[in-house]
């Protein structure tokens, strides 16, 4: 069993920034496959980053390529997601989920497949203005 809970959410006008994290029960390093994705009004689930934990390999969504960076503190057992520069369109519910996935899963983008086979956190909500 892994618990995640995240925080850092909030509400900010188009061109800030905002800082997740994503407190886990264990080391980030154990859980393979890490990664946040949002859920928005009307549309699909989306991964918008993800690391492997054990050699730090990174996943983008094109939409966020640039602007967020997600990296792991293993010492306070954290996964964190910068954002910056904001748009109106990044607003939703963000979600911090640890994936039993291989490396190249999780780096090609189709952890996002696996979420419903691992944890998720309850999320953070994300309010960009425009």
């Amino acid at each position: 069993q892994v618990r995640l809970a995240e925080s850092g959410g909030g509400s900010v006008q188009a061109g800030g920034s905002l800082r997740l994290s994503c407190a886990a029960s264990r080391n980030p390093s154990s859980l393979y496959c890490m990664g946040w994705f949002r859920q928005r009004p009307g549309k699909e689930r989306e991964g918008v980053a993800a690391i492997f934990t054990e050699y730090g390999g990174t996943y983008y969504s094109d939409s966020v390529k640039g602007r967020f960076t997600i990296s792991q503190d293993n010492a306070n057992d954290t996964l964190y997601l910068q954002m910056n520069n904001l748009e109106p369109e990044d607003t939703g519910m963000y979600v911090c989920a640890a994936v039993p996935t291989g490396g190249d899963d999780c780096v090609s983008g189709s952890w996002v497949l696996s979420i419903d086979y691992g944890y998720s956190g309850q999320g953070t909500q994300v309010t960009v203005s425009s």
